[in-house]
């Protein structure tokens, strides 16, 4: 500022809106117009509150730049549930991606309840992110599509909905499910329970349909009082498997399709002492640092969840720049085997 040149009397983080107005010459509803990016104003004008903005170090003077590159540095990300292990791994990968560029991110969890996804979804939008990505709930399809019609980059990851076209980031779900399944049949298991996620998500559909399609393959009728669902969450998993142990022919193994509801079923069966493997095996969907701190050691099909991540980011940054053709990308899972299983067991 030259020397002899009135000071406006505002302080660094205290200006308001009707400094700005001040200082470039227009109305406070203008400056709110070009700060939110609400309405369209004259380039002129916009250029003018834009310098005020800069000059009077309205917030960070990265908010004044980002208008003028009409970019944030900011990413969504809308997880399903924070407690999950599986999502802190794969949340790695989304952030060293975008973290080396100078990206924010913002994180959120949905607890897999669509009326809160909803709300994040609106949230992220009222902030202008640059895109978003999202392990769905399975609900919210239309106001998803509106967003993706407002030009709003997104990406799947995790899983998918059908109907909707976004590019998403997932694993061999039914593959790897039937490898498991083809697993415990190997061991002469012919009476296997599996336990099932939350019904509207893809990769419940996708693992379900892996286990159903191993038991045909092999001539085992399908037995729909084998199937119970966990929800995806660790007290469900294990009032599933209670409902599988008092069964009047209870399964010789279990198939827990994700970490949660895998450790809510070994918990089960230790406190009604049951012994895993030699009365029932276990294979469990998810692979994390403290399976092998189980006894027996968990056998899990391992996902690759910072690669998940990491792939996700990347397509996200892709997508802003060009339109991208591929709708799915299918990493795979790698199936650990270790004791649960009852492989070691004499036969």
């Amino acid at each position: 500022m030259p020397y002899g040149k009135k000071k406006e009397n505002v302080f660094m983080g205290n200006v308001k809106m009707k400094d700005v107005a001040k200082r470039a010459g227009v109305s406070v509803a203008t400056v709110s117009y070009v700060i939110n990016n609400t309405k369209n104003v004259l380039p002129e004008t916009r250029e003018r509150v834009i310098r005020a903005l800069t000059e009077l170090d309205y917030r960070p003077n990265s908010i004044a730049k980002s208008l003028r590159q009409k970019m944030t540095n900011t990413i969504g990300v809308i997880i399903s549930d924070a407690s999950n292990p599986f999502f802190t791994s794969m949340f790695r990968g989304i952030d060293d991606v975008f973290t080396k560029l100078g990206y924010q991110l913002i994180v959120c969890s949905s607890d897999e309840k669509p009326e809160k996804e909803r709300k994040y979804l609106e949230l992220l939008s009222q902030k202008q992110v640059d895109g978003i990505i999202l392990a769905p709930t399975g609900g919210n399809r239309n106001y998803i599509n509106d967003l993706l019609r407002s030009g709003l980059p997104m990406i799947f990851i995790d899983r998918y909905l059908e109907d909707v076209k976004i590019p998403a980031v997932v694993v061999d779900n039914t593959e790897a499910s039937y490898q498991a399944t083809q697993h415990l049949i190997n061991m002469g298991h012919r009476r296997i329970g599996i336990i099932v996620g939350l019904k509207d998500i893809s990769s419940t559909k996708e693992r379900l349909n892996g286990y159903e399609a191993a038991l045909k393959a092999n001539g085992i009728p399908l037995d729909p009082e084998l199937i119970k669902s966990g929800y995806s969450n660790t007290l469900e998993g294990y009032k599933a498997m209670l409902e599988l142990l008092n069964l009047p022919s209870r399964p010789t193994a279990v198939f827990g399709t994700n970490n949660l509801m895998t450790i809510g079923l070994m918990q089960a069966l230790q406190n009604n002492h049951v012994k895993c493997p030699e009365e029932i095996a276990v294979v469990g969907f998810d692979d994390f640092e403290w399976a092998r701190a189980f006894r027996p050691f968990l056998t899990t099909v391992a996902q690759p969840t910072y690669e998940l991540g990491k792939t996700a980011a990347e397509m996200l940054l892709k997508s802003r720049e060009e339109e991208i053709k591929v709708t799915r990308v299918i990493l795979h899972c790698q199936f650990m085997n270790r004791e649960s299983c009852g492989c070691w067991l004499p036969r």
